[in-house]
């Protein structure tokens, strides 16, 4: 299992129980239960890094969350990657705001020196929150299916944005989007 840190971007509640859902519909299928073993969250990733120093990101994303507001979020699509993981997710509908959020934080990491990875700029950045990983792909087509019964579009807000290090998922600090107080 791979080792780094993830900035992740959270959601409000009613839309990560929509998330969740998904989670454990697919885990009581026995189709996928990693992300609930791994003690993840909802969430999107910005960022992800093998190696950083923790402590140089949390001013930068404490001051970058200061300067933002709440960000609205509709997951309208069900989606997979050509990948050896078989990662399944929902995918937010593209909105200026969200691809602006993430471009900004990567400006303000650049800035401080640190190395963006191919997948993490703005111009190949893709936006999606993982449902489910390593399912197996005799049951692929079977968790498409299960995704499909969920009502969509979800709509709700990224509220607050963090650092975590990963595997397993720990995470190390969050800020609320518009506050400069911890969440």
């Amino acid at each position: 299992m791979s080792q780094g840190y993830a900035i992740e971007l959270y959601f409000d509640p009613a839309l990560e129980n929509q998330a969740l859902k998904a989670w454990n519909v697919l885990a009581r299928r026995q189709i996928s239960t990693q992300l609930i073993e791994i003690e993840s969250r909802p969430h999107i990733t910005l960022f992800s890094s093998p190696i950083i120093e923790p402590a140089k990101l949390e001013s930068i994303i404490k001051t970058f969350a200061s300067k933002q507001e709440p960000l609205p979020l509709s997951f309208s699509t069900i989606g997979s990657f050509c990948s050896d993981n078989n990662v399944l997710f929902l995918a937010p509908t593209p909105s200026v705001s969200l691809l602006q959020f993430q471009s900004l934080l990567c400006e303000a990491i650049k800035k401080e020196g640190i190395d963006l990875a191919e997948e993490y700029r703005a111009e190949n950045w893709i936006p999606y929150c993982a449902v489910a990983q390593e399912v197996p792909k005799t049951r692929m087509a079977e968790a498409f299916c299960v995704l499909r019964e969920l009502k969509l579009p979800v709509s709700g807000y990224a509220m607050d944005i963090g650092l975590v290090e990963y595997s397993p998922v720990r995470e190390l600090f969050s800020f609320v989007l518009g506050n400069s107080v911890e969440a």
